[in-house]
This record gives structure tokens, C-alpha cells and sequence, in this order.
């Protein structure tokens, strides 16, 4: 007996609903190494999507009619997960505004001057030291014993 035309355009509809993500990336996406490329975005973003998620519960207060506990976690950790994921895609954090200066906005100028003057208000004396043994104590300490 054979199949009619519309059983087998039933069964056909019926495997390709069956057929989940990875099947439908396997048929649209021909080169393995893309399909492991496009697979690795979506981890790459779920893993973004649930570290914003728990760096967001970390700092806002749950309303009390949903019934969840106040969380006490130090974000540090996911902090830096999320940090690393959105430098995996390419997002950095932001520079300051000079540039070429430090992060409180002090050009290397500045900072010149600002240790030209610093040395002018207190001097300051660098002491070598070429022999050895040397101790250091107040001068109402007793002194070691001499070695023999």
C-alpha cells in the first residue's frame, strides 16, 4: 500500500516541527566550523544575559509580595564573568577623556609639575650604604655583643 500525497505532506510537517535548534541550525548553516561559531554566540549570550541578571538582583530590592529573600552575595565574581563576556564580543570599558593621561584626568604635564613641587616643599635624601654589617637602634638600646 502506498502513502497518498497528503499523508506524506502530514509526516514531513510532522518531523519538521519535531526537529529542535540544533536541527535547524545543522540544515541552515553548512560548514561545521560556523555552526559551532553560531553556537558559541548563543552561549556567549546566556551566559551575558544571566550574569546582568544576578549583578541586577545584586542591587535592587525585590518587592516584598513576590515573596523572594534579599540576597547578601558579593558580585565581584559575576562582575567579572560579565565583564569577560562583553570583552569576548568586543565591548571594552571607556577611556578617559585626555587619552593619554591618568584615569583622574592628570596629563603627564601636570603630573611634571606636581613632582617638581613636591620635591621643591620636601626634599628628600637618598643614604647608601656600601659596608656591611650595619645596625640600626636608638641610642639608649644597649649594643649587641660583639662576635668573636
Amino acid at each position: 500500500m502506498e502513502k497518498s500525497s497528503k499523508e506524506e505532506a502530514t509526516d514531513n510537517q510532522k518531523t519538521e516541527k519535531k526537529k529542535n535548534f540544533l536541527g535547524k541550525l545543522k540544515e541552515g548553516v553548512d560548514e561545521r566550523e560556523e555552526q559551532l561559531a553560531i553556537l558559541s554566540t548563543f552561549v556567549r549570550l546566556g551566559i551575558l544575559v544571566w550574569s546582568g541578571g544576578i549583578l541586577t538582583l545584586a542591587y535592587i530590592a525585590t518587592p516584598p509580595a513576590w515573596g523572594i529573600p534579599e540576597q547578601k552575595l558579593d558580585p565581584t565574581f559575576i562582575a567579572s564573568v560579565f565583564t569577560g563576556v562583553l570583552a569576548t564580543f568586543g565591548v571594552q570599558a571607556a577611556k578617559g577623556k585626555s587619552g593619554g593621561g591618568s584615569s583622574n584626568g592628570v596629563t603627564a604635564a601636570e603630573l611634571k609639575t606636581l613632582i617638581e613641587t613636591a620635591a621643591q616643599v620636601a626634599p628628600s635624601q637618598t643614604i647608601r650604604l656600601e659596608h656591611a654589617p650595619l645596625t640600626i637602634a636608638p641610642t639608649n638600646y644597649p649594643k649587641p655583643p660583639k662576635e668573636s
